[in-house]
């Protein structure tokens, strides 16, 4: 019977988004309603070809077939969202690579907000749901919540993440800083990430280990979190609901409030929260050692939920923000420093009486690595949110590295020794297929985040000098074009460092491949045993 309710959904979805297509005010709208059809119509397909099969019973089993697909997806958006960015990055070096023949589709306005939601929302959102799922089954002994309602947050997400993408290549966002979706595609991440806390809850409530690991309360916070701020920070009217044009609810400086409270939450809950429960999760499974402290972790855990929600409004100092609040956010961002190091702490002492793991096992020095740069980055940030750094660094290349050094170093390094450390397991492979590759990864990983991070750091500090240098008389001394010609150098270095970050992901993508095509198996492990 449920298989009918849901050929009947999917058949009135198609039908919306063929009416939708029909009437359509603008490329992008008409475009996404085609692509909601066709996915629409591919998902009734496969529900009519399975309709009324017998169901095998595997309760007793985990539900690791969505892992495997998001791991998947993990590593292809990672590597689309990385030449995305090469291709930015050297045209900001080489102007002439806006290509005049795809009529501004393919310059650096429409690709920037791509690549951005690409590394940010397709391969660290996918990297995040695919951990969720594996953690939250793992630390619980229990099979995942919902049924089929795994394979609906991950096809959902696939289907957000392609209608964003083509809208930002046609010109529908919000143009905001993230670049947000349209009003549809809004309520279509809503829903997915509805069904996403269900199932990580359900399973959570189902447990049969009384106890919650420390890593499903960082996860747990992540998803409330980042849906509390996706519901206040997109709130818009749509002008036509044949269009992708809206009316958003706040403007002005109470627009900039909201949307800087949204843009460095989603830094701190989806792109730190999230990353520190797989942290605390695959840290200490792969040195085969207990965390630290686990009372760290949970001091760790409270004081950084509380503090990071304040710390939004240290990047609209001297504007027409009210300068109390934006010392607030200083404030706590000053704060922040200290838990955040008490984390990072924590994840480098997990290795104690086990170091010697460093020199023959590149998977823990990649997780390693990524730990340092979480560290580094979370000293950076509440530095720059210090107004007299603040006046020298803002909206200069400077802010560009150290989000890139967080991004590549922290976030893309972690989820690189995960999915190093998933494939074998969720494939039931003997190991990896070559270690060695490992060590070519991480090495092309780690220089290339230097040589584009310092890159950045020289030419954003030069940057910031250039612009408040005058003359004798008060005037200034350098023209923004000057400033434009000076940083070429450096912006050469950094699409060089990007190509080697890049050339790296390509390098993991065949060895995961290789591993699930070459490597031997091994025993069965996807039974739901006692929590790991």
């Amino acid at each position: 019977m449920w298989d009918y309710f849901k050929l009947a959904g999917l058949g009135l979805l198609a039908l919306f988004a063929a009416i939708g297509a029909n009437f359509a005010r603008d490329l992008a709208y008409q475009v996404n309603a085609l692509t909601v059809m066709l996915a629409a119509g591919i998902a009734f397909l496969y529900v009519l070809r399975t309709a009324g099969d017998p169901r095998p019973d595997l309760r007793h089993e985990y539900f690791d077939s969505v892992i495997r697909a998001g791991a998947i997806a993990t590593a292809f958006w990672g590597v689309v969202g990385f030449l995305v960015g090469v291709v930015i990055a050297s045209q900001l070096a080489f102007p002439q690579l806006n290509f005049e023949f795809l009529q501004g589709y393919g310059n650096f306005g429409r690709l920037r907000p791509l690549h951005t939601s690409a590394v940010i929302f397709a391969f660290g959102g996918n990297a995040l749901i695919m951990s969720s799922f594996y953690i939250v089954q793992r630390t619980s002994a229990a099979r995942l919540f919902g049924g089929s309602l795994g394979w609906f947050v991950f096809w959902g997400w696939q289907l957000v993440i392609v209608l964003a993408a083509t809208g930002y290549v046609l010109g529908a966002s919000q143009g905001k800083e993230y670049a947000e979706p349209v009003w549809y595609v809004d309520i279509l991440i809503t829903v997915v990430w509805v069904a996403f806390l269900i199932a990580f809850m359900g399973t959570l409530l189902r447990r049969k280990e009384p106890h919650i690991y420390v890593a499903n309360w960082f996860l747990l916070s992540m998803i409330l979190t980042v849906a509390m701020l996706h519901l206040v920070n997109n709130a818009a009217i749509p002008v036509s609901v044949f269009g992708s044009a809206q009316v958003q609810l706040f403007a002005g400086v109470q627009d900039a409030m909201v949307q800087w409270w949204y843009g460095h939450n989603a830094v701190g809950f989806f792109l730190t929260a999230g990353f520190l429960g797989m942290m605390y999760y695959f840290v200490p499974k792969q040195v085969e050692r207990p965390v630290y402290s686990y009372k760290l972790s949970i001091i760790h855990f409270w004081a950084l939920i509380f503090l990071y929600i304040w710390a939004g409004p240290h990047h609209l100092h001297y504007t027409a923000l009210p300068d109390w609040a934006s010392t607030l956010g200083m404030v706590f961002s000053v704060i922040l420093w200290m838990p955040s190091w008490g984390g990072m702490i924590n994840g480098l002492m997990t290795l104690s009486g086990a170091w010697d793991k460093l020199r023959t096992d590149p998977i823990i020095r990649m997780m390693v690595v990524s730990i340092g740069f979480y560290g580094m980055s979370t000293f950076e940030g509440p530095m720059m949110s210090i107004k007299a750094v603040n006046s020298l660094s803002h909206y200069t290349d400077w802010t560009i590295g150290h989000v890139h050094s967080g991004a590549l170093g922290w976030n893309g390094m972690i989820t690189f020794g995960v999915l190093y450390f998933l494939v074998p397991r969720l494939w039931n492979r003997d190991g990896l297929y070559s270690l060695k590759l490992v060590n070519w990864h991480f090495w092309l990983a780690t220089i290339g985040i230097v040589l584009y991070a310092s890159a950045m750091w020289v030419t954003g500090i030069m940057e910031g000098l250039m612009w408040r240098e005058v003359d004798a008389n008060g005037f200034l001394v350098n023209a923004f074009a000057d400033t434009v010609a000076a940083k070429f150098p450096m912006y050469v270095v950094r699409a060089a460092g990007g190509l080697m970050y890049l050339s790296g992901a390509l390098i993991m993508c065949w060895n995961l491949w290789m591993t699930v095509r070459a490597q031997p198996y091994r025993v069965n492990a996807h039974a739901a045993v006692p929590a790991e």
